[in-house]
């Protein structure tokens, strides 16, 4: 079968949006062949600096002949229906329809054959449109192009011109499009797009084989691009030059500082990786590695090598070029060197001069710059979080001093010139100069270490200090953006807040810290509503409480009662309090839904989650989590299984029978109205289990908890056996019901059965 092999050729492609590009290109065209009928064997879509590229291996030669009937109106039907029915279905008369029974009457078919079309002639369709409309991120347009596909008059338009309107990446300059069997000679397919005509034509190297040559498919357009100096595989790019500069970095005694992003970076920099040596002052060492690193990959996208004894930066560097020069890449060398010791001169200044002001009194400036319209400036944030800090400190075993200093001084490095020039420092940089200053070690390594857990992959800092200031960091940014109502909706999360929720939670589970969140969001309110909390709740006396229609009634109670004079404030604070703490998008409910996610990932039942997170007042989630293996693991037993379906088979009747009574049994049941032995064992046996389970659960000690309702089991399954609930006396009906609602009563001690599912 034949095969299509494209090439789209430009000026050079940002390395960021090679890969995309290429599966873009590769699922378009695919997508549009199945969907023309044309499905292919395989696809493989490869990109370059200057070229994309796809080739679609096992392509029918034509479309397949459609055969279809069109059903057509009833046999007598108007003429006006039976002319539009002609003109719809290609036909010139009636005589050229059938006439097919139905159960309705005789209707009229028409027989329609559309025989395929040439592959060749749809696929230069679909890539016109592929080309036409491809989804690059950003991109150009350059000027008005010659109707002569061998001859660009750029910047404006004449006689003899078409106007170019197509938009591209870079400018593109030439289209190789061929499609045929792999023992003829393919054709070049039809097509033309803004005066660029598809041929069989491409260049090599930019610089070292410019001169055009044919090709015909995969094989040998990959061959003699290699012999015109391009490697068009992205991962072959990628493996040589890990390899050249590992081979090179071992023959001195070195290693290479992998670095992958940097590497896919680099690959689609080049089209010939050759890959070099440089150097350095060694004076240069003396200023952070990070700082080294950051300034020769920023600026030069070169790697760092460090010594394979003692993992120590040399004063050397890894360069990739894109040309073999006369004199094996000595001025290449030069010039990099020259542009890395610019480079490097600034850093060690930036450094030096950041090294002269004390972290703190850089702290005023904060004053002028604003962290969020609605949430004050970064001076009031740093505020925030020192107290918060402070407040978390007990609650993880911190040192409640060191941890408001840390708080203090953990995003004053964001105003030195390092982190101004390289903002992926920001952090590292504050812990060196706070070492610098003689700060205690431990508030040094929670200023770098508050922004972790960066992500899943990022580690959790063990530290108590590290810990309060990272948890009041992130607890800062998700109290105040759901204090103003500025949540994550889809998709879109732009001030990272799921990260952030994610972070606390790893640091809470990994640290095994039991904090009541809800009681923290409280607490730190009043900094976010600049203390209207403060002033409000001690004059009324509202008490706290989780639920924030409670909480509402309770002050609408007290504005009642006329204590007014707050009123102004009252309507400041409600709708930040109903943001936070109420309704179904309420902050804890977020901790809960990343906590889903979280577990989820790592094997649990979400349901399971669900189940725990109904019990009102859960918000401790090292608990939550704790209860949740107690749960999974009782519910994977044979009377973890069987109570559960003695709990829905109970919670089932109660519901049908509430549903048709019009009211809920959820009274004690009297136990002079039992009349089996069955119901006064179960009701007996639920009460010790009630005691059990809530003393276990004080102790934290959630399978035991479990183990004490697994012990209802043989008393709920001989209930069901031999008692009938639905029997004609009212009140032993009535009593009945109430006696399983106990059922259902105990059970939540540790989990609301009703959201497990199965």
């Amino acid at each position: 079968m034949p095969d299509l092999q494209l090439e789209l050729f430009s000026e050079e492609i940002p390395a960021r949006m090679q890969p995309r590009a290429a599966e873009d290109l590769r699922k378009a065209v695919t997508d549009r062949l199945v969907a023309a009928g044309l499905v292919y064997e395989g696809a493989k879509a490869l990109v370059t600096p200057r070229r994309l590229t796809l080739a679609v291996h096992g392509v029918p030669a034509r479309q397949a002949d459609v055969r279809e009937e069109k059903k057509g109106p009833r046999v007598g039907a108007p003429e006006a229906a039976v002319a539009g029915f002609l003109k719809a279905a290609g036909l010139k008369s009636i005589s050229e329809a059938k006439v097919q029974p139905d159960k309705k009457g005789d209707f009229y078919v028409a027989l329609i054959e559309k025989p395929g079309r040439a592959a060749i002639d749809v696929i230069a369709e679909i890539l016109a449109d592929v080309i036409k409309n491809f989804p690059w991120p950003k991109s150009m347009r350059w000027g008005a192009r010659s109707a002569r596909p061998d001859y660009v008059q750029p910047g404006y338009v004449q006689p003899g011109y078409v106007e170019q309107s197509l938009r591209w990446v870079r400018p593109l300059h030439s289209i190789v499009a061929t499609f045929g069997p792999e023992t003829e000679e393919p054709e070049i397919v039809p097509l033309t797009v803004d005066g660029i005509v598809a041929g069989n034509e491409t260049r090599g190297h930019r610089f070292m084989a410019p001169k055009p040559f044919t090709v015909r498919r995969l094989a040998d357009y990959a061959q003699k691009l290699d012999k015109a100096k391009v490697v068009l595989d992205p991962e072959r790019r990628r493996d040589i030059i890990v390899t050249e500069a590992k081979q090179l970095a071992f023959a001195q005694g070195l290693e290479l500082v992998e670095d992958e992003g940097l590497l896919a970076e680099v690959a689609g920099l080049v089209e010939w990786p050759v890959v070099l040596m440089g150097s350095f002052d060694p004076e240069f060492l003396h200023i952070p590695e990070e700082v080294i690193r950051a300034t020769i990959r920023n600026n030069q996208k070169c790697f760092v090598l460090r010594d394979a004894a003692h993992a120590k930066l040399v004063n050397k560097f890894i360069l990739v070029a894109n040309v073999e020069a006369d004199d094996g890449g000595k001025a290449i060398v030069a010039g990099n060197e020259r542009v890395i010791r610019a480079r490097l001169s600034d850093a060690k200044f930036f450094y030096e001069t950041d090294l002269k002001t004390r972290l703190e009194d850089r702290l005023p400036k904060f004053a002028d710059i604003v962290f969020h319209e609605k949430l004050g400036t970064q001076a009031e944030r740093i505020v925030r979080i020192e107290r918060l800090a402070g407040e978390l400190a007990p609650l993880v075993g911190a040192d409640v001093e060191k941890a408001k200093r840390a708080a203090r001084l953990c995003k004053a490095d964001l105003l030195t010139d390092v982190v101004g020039e390289f903002p992926e420092l920001q952090g590292l940089m504050g812990k060196y100069y706070a070492e610098a200053q003689g700060e205690d070690e431990a508030v040094a390594h929670a200023i770098e270490d508050h922004y972790s857990p960066k992500g899943p992959d990022d580690f959790v800092p063990a530290d108590p200090v590290s810990i309060a200031v990272a948890l009041a960091d992130k607890i800062d940014t998700l109290v105040g953006f759901w204090a103003i109502d500025e949540k994550p909706t889809g998709s879109k999360d732009p001030y990272a807040l799921r990260r952030a929720a994610l972070g606390a939670i790893r640091l809470i589970r990994e640290s095994e810290l039991a904090l009541p969140l809800t009681n923290i969001f409280w607490s730190h309110l009043p900094l976010i509503t600049h203390d209207v909390l403060g002033r409000v709740l001690p004059e009324v006396g509202v008490f706290y409480c989780h639920d924030a229609e409670t909480f509402e009634s309770e002050v609408k109670r007290i504005l009642a009662e006329g204590k007014g004079s707050w009123v102004k404030e009252f309507e400041q604070l409600l709708p930040t309090y109903r943001n936070v703490f109420g309704g179904e998008g309420n902050l804890m409910s977020f901790f809960a839904d990343r906590l889903k996610v979280l577990l989820r990932e790592q094997g649990a039942r979400h349901d399971l989650v669900d189940a725990v997170f109904a019990l009102e007042g859960q918000d401790d989630l090292l608990l939550i989590v704790r209860r949740v293996e107690a749960l999974g693991k009782f519910l994977d037993t044979e009377d973890g299984k069987n109570l559960l379906a003695g709990f829905k088979r109970a919670a089932n009747i109660i519901r049908i029978e509430e549903k048709k009574d019009g009211r809920e049994y959820t009274d004690a049941p009297d136990r002079n109205l039992f009349r089996q032995v069955e119901e006064e064992r179960l009701a007996y046996e639920i009460e010790r289990a009630k005691l059990a389970t809530a003393r276990a659960v004080e102790n934290e000690d959630f399978e035991g908890a479990m183990s004490h309702l697994a012990r209802l089991r043989p008393f709920v399954d001989a209930f069901f056996d031999k008692v009938t609930v639905n029997v004609g006396d009212k009140a032993l009906r009535e009593n009945r019901l109430k006696l399983l609602n106990e059922i259902r009563a105990a059970t939540r001690a540790v989990a609301d059965f009703s959201k497990i599912e199965g």
